[in-house]
C-alpha cells in the first residue's frame, strides 16, 4: 500500500512538474511591457518634468505611427529610440493608455511636491495638452473604425484621460510670468 501512494505521489509530482514547464513560456510570453527597452531607459534619464512629458509624448506619437502602418523617421531616430513598438492592435492601444497615465502620474507626483511654481511645470502641462488634443482626434478616428469591444474601452479610457489631462491645464498658465520672461532673456545674454 505505500508503494502504491508513492508511486502516486510521484505520478502527480511528475505531472506538475511538466504542466510547470508546459505553462511557464506561456505565462512569461503573457508578460508585456509597455516601453521598449530603449523607451525605458530615455524616461529615466528625462528627469526634468517637461523632457520626461516630451519623451512619454513621444513614446504614444510612435504608436499612433504603428496602429496607422506610419512609417517612423530613419535610423538616426532608430539609434536613439530603437526599434519601434510592436504588438497587436489591442497591444498598442493599452500602451497609449498605459502612457497617458504614466503622464498624469507624472505630473501628480510633481503637483504633490509642490513644484508647480517651476517653469517647467506650466510648459509640461501645456505640451501634454496640447498632445491630448491631437490624440482625441486620432483616437475618434481609431474608435470609428473599430469593430472590436475591447479596443472601444481601450480607446473610451485614453479617450477620458486626454480630457482630464485638457480640463486640468486651464488652470494652468499658458505662458511664464513677465517676471520669468524677463529673467529667461536676461539669461540667455
Amino acid at each position: 500500500m505505500k508503494n502504491l501512494r508513492l508511486i502516486s505521489f510521484t505520478s502527480f509530482a511528475c505531472v506538475l512538474f511538466f504542466l510547470s514547464l508546459i505553462a511557464a513560456p506561456q505565462a512569461s510570453a503573457q508578460k508585456r511591457d509597455y516601453m521598449t527597452d530603449a523607451e525605458s531607459e530615455l524616461v529615466r534619464e528625462a528627469q526634468e518634468i517637461d523632457k520626461r512629458i516630451d519623451v512619454l509624448v513621444k513614446m504614444i506619437d510612435r504608436r499612433f505611427a504603428v496602429i496607422n502602418n506610419a512609417a517612423l523617421k530613419t535610423e538616426k531616430h532608430s539609434e536613439k529610440w530603437g526599434e519601434p513598438p510592436t504588438g497587436s492592435r489591442i497591444e498598442l492601444l493599452s500602451d497609449i493608455s498605459k502612457l497617458l497615465q504614466k503622464a498624469i502620474d507624472d505630473i501628480d507626483d510633481v503637483a504633490a511636491h509642490n513644484r508647480m511654481d517651476s517653469k517647467l511645470f506650466p510648459k509640461a502641462m501645456n505640451s501634454l495638452a496640447e498632445a491630448s488634443n491631437r490624440y482625441l482626434s486620432q483616437l475618434k478616428s481609431v474608435y470609428d473604425q473599430s469593430p472590436d469591444q475591447k479596443e472601444k474601452g481601450l480607446i473610451s479610457g485614453a479617450s477620458e484621460f486626454c480630457r482630464q489631462i485638457i480640463e486640468a491645464s486651464a488652470k494652468v498658465p499658458k505662458d511664464l510670468p513677465k517676471d520669468e520672461k524677463k529673467k529667461k532673456s536676461k539669461n540667455d545674454t
